[in-house]
């Protein structure tokens, strides 16, 4: 019998994290500095644990590598992705992330593309999303001057908005954002510039300047554009579709039943809370992480419970 697979996953402190992951997903933390949850990740920085099932207690880096045939038997080396929800109490750093021909070149790791959805933000708050430089020279002189006012891009953010950001983009969230972040499993990230923030020892982060201009696009981003379609009790979003990931917003009000079309799926619960019958197998879902195996070849149902809507996003691997 199928079942989803819930997972225990890392918290990873940083100077520019907060408390929301308590406060609002009731996740317990260690400190009131914590900046990501790495929700669904095989990579060795956070490597999530099953909870639940046969493969209770096992490592999702271990589960990818010894039965593949749960991901439908797919040929990439590691598991290719990672969820993350991120709290910005702070402005984290301006950075960018290569692509994969030159992660593996220079750092021996995937490059990555990534994108935001915003859970949450507060009154006023801002993401940097690109820049105003027209060449590379112009790039780097305006870096080497610190006109970050004149190079940067900032763009305000409302809960509900969504942020494609491919490799080679510029960018930095901002304080009082909360997000959802689906990503290639890659934590190469070359900073740009760090508004001057210390550590705990008040040392200065280093800095990436050359490998940062070298990696970096020009041009304003090309942001997805979503495509919603509504059946029945379901409002589906298409927020995102790529060679590494689709990324779909379901709304669900109501009863929903599903056929398998993907090899597998990343589940993350926003909103709300209800429930999953696979194989009549019932689940009761909340905030919070799950994965479905390619096994599926039926979800049963998905109810909304309690009146509130069960508001997933839902992250796929595309075939």
């Amino acid at each position: 019998m199928s079942q989803p697979l819930f997972l225990q996953s890392v918290m990873q402190e940083k100077i520019w994290g907060g408390t929301r992951l308590r406060d609002e997903f009731g996740y317990e933390i260690p400190s009131d500095h914590v900046g990501e949850y790495w929700a669904i990740s095989a990579h060795p920085h956070g490597v999530s644990i099953v909870k639940n099932g046969p493969y209770a207690g096992m490592g999702l880096d271990q589960l990818y590598a010894e039965h593949r045939e749960l991901f439908g038997d797919r040929t990439e080396p590691v598991f290719p992705l990672l969820t993350k929800i991120l709290d910005a109490n702070d402005w984290l750093s301006v950075q960018v992330h290569p692509d994969d021909a030159y992660g593996m070149e220079h750092e021996g790791e995937l490059g990555k593309t990534e994108c935001w959805y915003i859970i949450a933000a507060d009154e006023g708050a801002e993401i940097i999303y690109g820049h105003h430089a027209q060449s590379k020279e112009e790039l780097r002189q305006m870096i080497e001057d610190k006109e970050w006012d004149d190079l940067l891009a900032r763009v305000p953010v409302k809960a509900g908005d969504f942020f494609y950001v491919p490799s080679g983009t510029m960018h930095a969230i901002g304080s009082g954002i909360l997000i959802l972040e689906t990503q290639q499993s890659s934590d190469t990230t070359y900073l740009v510039y760090d508004f001057d923030l210390k550590d705990d020892q008040g040392n200065l982060r280093e800095l990436h300047i050359e490998r940062s201009i070298d990696v970096l696009n020009l041009g304003a981003p090309a942001n997805s554009r979503p495509v919603e379609e509504k059946v029945d009790h379901l409002s589906s979003t298409l927020l995102v579709a790529n060679d590494f990931f689709g990324v779909h917003k379901w709304v669900v009000n109501g009863e929903v039943q599903f056929e398998k079309t993907q090899d597998y799926s990343l589940v993350s619960v926003l909103l709300g809370k209800g429930s999953l019958q696979v194989d009549g197998r019932l689940s009761n879902w909340k905030r919070g992480p799950l994965y479905f195996d390619q096994r599926y070849s039926r979800v049963d149902a998905i109810r909304k419970r309690d009146g509130i809507n069960c508001q997933p996003s839902i992250i796929v691997k595309k075939s």
